[in-house]
């Protein structure tokens, strides 16, 4: 199977987005990154890249349920997870769920749209 070079950018676009949302959200808490706002531009850029250069027809809709369901999560998990924030732990992953979320919520509105004009059949 051949793989276009606009797969391959979106692969890696989720993958360095899904890896630095991790990261900030870890130092996040440790080192106080809360003043810099690039990791979470970075994670925005990302999450268009991902949205507009990875899914195809096929792939649209399994990518829409799953990232649905993890901005939900992410959302009531962010909540959940305030009343136990003096844990160090439970603290780095709400950060974490949050970085997530801004690079999943560019990606998930792009690849709707794109879902939405395919069925629709505007080119």
């Amino acid at each position: 199977m051949v793989k276009s070079k606009e797969n391959l950018f979106g692969a890696y676009a989720f993958l360095i987005g899904v890896i630095l949302a991790i990261l900030v959200g870890i130092l996040q808490t440790t080192l106080d990154i809360r003043t810099s706002s690039l990791p979470y531009i970075l994670l925005v850029f990302l999450g268009i890249g991902v949205g507009l250069f990875n899914f195809d027809d096929r792939d649209s809709f399994t990518f829409l349920v799953a990232s649905l369901s993890l901005v939900i999560v992410s959302g009531f998990g962010q909540t959940a997870l305030v009343y136990v924030s003096k844990v160090p732990i439970l603290s780095s992953l709400s950060d974490i769920l949050a970085a997530l979320m801004v690079m999943f919520v560019p990606a998930t509105i792009i690849v709707a749209l794109k879902t939405v004009f395919s069925i629709a059949n505007i080119k």
